[in-house]
């Protein structure tokens, strides 16, 4: 069983404490399904379904009145559930943050017609939610975006492609990212909800990667889009991935601990276990270093996470900063720990479909997808500097 000592953390309140433990006996019993490769379409349908109807897609979207738990989407609720489920499988984390990912611009920037139409459904797991806004020319740089909607009579004509989208294929419909034009770059971008049967919409690639997830290319041509169908104003498109990312990027760091703490579990067993020169591979030393170095990145990646977590559910004024360290760091350190279980796992680690092999090929993605370790860096950078530059770094 994973270590929750850390629930004690100040970070969490006592509702935050229950529901690890409810979340934790769910995804239990999700069994196989959890990291399911032979049928992912369908695997990933049966985990909504599931998450659905035992109401933890409720958190994913915001308003009791549209069918969310809560008013507010609750950071440390949607990583403390994104951790348990990767540690667990890799597909149920990718099944239950999806949902919120895609139905986020609609949670935070929509109007009362369009959460009424699709956040019950997606609350209630009945609807699959997809985040539509890479290309294969932007993708960490989002103002290099070129996709475009057009203004046509009182409503838009949307033209373009998208690549590397999560649900590709099986979502209902897609928040997507265009742009209108109103300023050069990132300022002239907006966000459309686009049902996945519109007419011009279509899956021209479904990709294959090493941990088989739904993800494909999609091509708009001449999508026609009823004024309804903004989300937000326009010209804020920009603004909307990145609030909604605020929210979410933090989580990708808790996925990263729910991996990186089951491949520590995986590797202490056999380390504690397993006979090697006359005595316990555990005795040696360089076993030893290997699993303190491990154990220490955990909890220093749990810190970073719930502290991110925590400023974004207190109404902090800074969070960016809080959730790209969190995601840099959790990820960075989830992909060493990977990598030391499948060494102290010798050739066990490398046997396909086991535990520390299914971990290699999950946790890699981590570190690329919602901002790359190396924009993260970037971003972190540029903060910091923004932040001494007005005098707020000095001592």
């Amino acid at each position: 069983m994973p270590d929750a000592s850390f629930l004690a953390w100040p970070f969490f309140e006592d509702r935050h404490r229950g529901l690890a433990q409810e979340i934790a006996r769910f995804a239990d019993g999700l069994g196989e399904l959890a990291h399911a490769h032979c049928d992912v379409d369908a695997a990933c349908r049966e985990i909504v379904r599931r998450l659905g109807a035992a109401g933890w897609t409720r958190h994913s979207v915001a308003g009791e009145a549209f069918g969310g738990a809560a008013d507010r989407l609750d950071a440390r609720t949607l990583c403390l559930a994104r951790e348990t489920l990767a540690y667990r499988g890799g597909l149920a984390d990718f099944a239950f943050a999806m949902q919120g990912l895609g139905a986020g611009p609609i949670s935070l920037f929509g109007t009362d017609d369009q959460k009424r139409a699709w956040l019950p459904r997606v609350a209630a797991g009945e609807a699959v939610a997809a985040f539509a806004l890479s290309e294969p020319e932007a993708g960490s740089d989002v103002a290099a975006l070129k996709t475009r909607a057009v203004l046509e009579g009182d409503g838009y004509a949307l033209d373009g492609e998208k690549t590397w989208i999560s649900n590709g294929g099986i979502a209902d419909f897609y928040s997507v990212f265009a742009r209108t034009g109103e300023a050069p770059g990132a300022k002239g971008l907006s966000c459309f909800l686009v049902p996945a049967d519109a007419p011009g919409l279509r899956v021209a690639e479904r990709i294959e990667t090493s941990a088989p997830h739904p993800l494909a290319r999609l091509r708009f041509d001449n999508v026609k889009l009823p004024a309804d169908a903004l989300i937000g104003a326009r010209g804020e498109g920009f603004k909307i991935a990145m609030s909604v990312l605020d929210v979410f990027r933090s989580t990708v760091g808790a996925a990263a601990l729910g991996f990186a703490r089951r491949a520590l579990d995986e590797a202490t067993a056999r380390a504690a276990t397993r006979k090697l020169f006359g005595g316990a591979m555990g005795d040696l030393q360089m076993v030893q270093a290997m699993l303190a170095d491990s154990a220490t990145e955990v909890d220093a990646a749990a810190l970073m996470i719930y502290r991110a977590a925590w400023a974004k559910d207190a109404g902090a004024p800074r969070v960016t900063r809080e959730s790209s360290m969190a995601k840099l760091y959790a990820t960075e350190a989830a992909q060493r720990v990977v990598d030391r279980a499948v060494q102290i796992m010798g050739g066990h680690g490398v046997v396909r479909e086991s535990p520390v092999e299914r971990l290699y090929r999950d946790v890699r993605a981590l570190r690329i997808y919602e901002g790359a370790s190396e924009v993260q860096k970037v971003v972190i950078a540029r903060q910091h500097l923004m932040e001494f530059q007005k005098g707020e770094g000095t001592g």
